[in-house]
């Protein structure tokens, strides 16, 4: 006979295993049908919850985990800083976790903090095709889950994130406004569903606002001298007069790119990129960008998280914030 447990539970009920978990543990996020469902097939199996589990994660801990790529760019910074005043507020502490984009560390850590004592997780994935069992295990023990930035769209709680589709779309019909007729869109090579989400936006803006004959997408490596390498190549063969660039270090390698083989920015291309960089108004020419509200991200996070901690609302929703475009020098007519 199969093993009678929330997984088994949630199969023979077509239910999420989160769901279920909620259920059992009398949230007031699940509806009054389908707890009675859950009771019902629970009591007629003779399931019995894992009731010293259930114990500890009734004591408090006043620790959140937050699980993120790395700290070498700004946009995780002002992340972590919007985090901290809403944890500092209220008298919560916050534990760091960096996955360096290796989905086998996320899926470690995220091991350890569902053995561990967290009351939450913040989290920003690092690959969203990837076997998410790691995370519902979370969802299981009734471990508060907000994801933010990079987010998996198959999971059913609460997401943070900004308008990425939407500023993409307005990044790239920037550049057409100031007269590209080629665009080149990098996408980092890497897969985390934003960069698609972005491209996607680069897309409908061309089709709707250019003349380009067909996009010019280049994926590029996640090793700076590798990325260095396909962007020269690109850029000598290709010959695009503008340069979207999907994260700011390909921004970067482009500026050192142009410098080496000697094309002037603006005059012979023009770039813009998504960036959180405070040095970008100091790049020679400055650096046109589409700025997300990082500091907002976070701190929008964490309020999400404490307040399903506190069982003040549902655990599930999308929250989307707007970036802004700053026009600089580097897109100048």
């Amino acid at each position: 006979m199969n093993k009678i447990n929330i997984k088994y539970l949630a199969r023979e009920l077509n239910l999420a295993i989160s769901t279920v978990s909620r259920a059992l543990r009398d949230s007031h996020e699940i509806s009054p049908e389908t707890k009675a469902k859950v009771f019902a097939l629970a009591k007629r199996l003779n399931y019995q919850p894992n009731a010293s589990a259930s114990g500890l994660r009734a004591q408090q801990t006043k620790m959140i985990a937050v699980v993120i790529p790395d700290m070498v760019n700004d946009f995780f910074s002002l992340v972590i800083s919007g985090i901290e005043k809403v944890t500092q507020e209220q008298d919560y502490h916050i534990l760091l976790y960096f996955t360096h984009g290796d989905h086998a560390l996320e899926v470690s850590f995220i091991n350890t903090l569902v053995n561990g004592r967290v009351d939450g997780v913040l989290l920003s994935i690092t690959d969203e095709n990837a076997n998410n069992e790691h995370l519902e295990q979370l969802n299981i023990k009734g471990i508060p889950l907000v994801l933010f930035d990079r987010v998996n769209e198959r999971m059913d709680n609460v997401k943070v994130t900004s308008d990425n589709y939407e500023s993409a779309a307005t990044a790239t019909k920037h550049l057409i406004d100031t007269g590209c007729e080629k665009i080149a869109y990098l996408k980092v090579d890497r897969n985390i569903p934003v960069g698609t989400i972005r491209m996607n936006g680069y897309l409908e803006a061309l089709e709707k606002h250019s003349k380009q004959k067909s996009p010019l997408i280049l994926e590029c490596p996640n090793d700076n001298d590798e990325a260095f390498t396909v962007i020269h190549k690109m850029l000598q063969s290709e010959k695009p007069d503008g340069i979207f660039a999907s994260v700011e270090k390909l921004a970067v390698i482009c500026y050192r790119v142009c410098e080496q083989i000697q094309l002037r920015i603006p005059e012979d291309i023009k770039i813009i990129s998504f960036s959180n960089l405070q040095t970008a108004a100091l790049l020679n020419p400055s650096l046109t960008t589409i700025t997300q509200p990082a500091f907002d991200i976070g701190e929008t996070a964490a309020k999400e998280l404490l307040r399903i901690i506190k069982k003040k609302g549902s655990a599930k929703g999308d929250v989307v914030l707007k970036s802004r475009l700053i026009e600089r020098r580097s897109t100048s007519k």
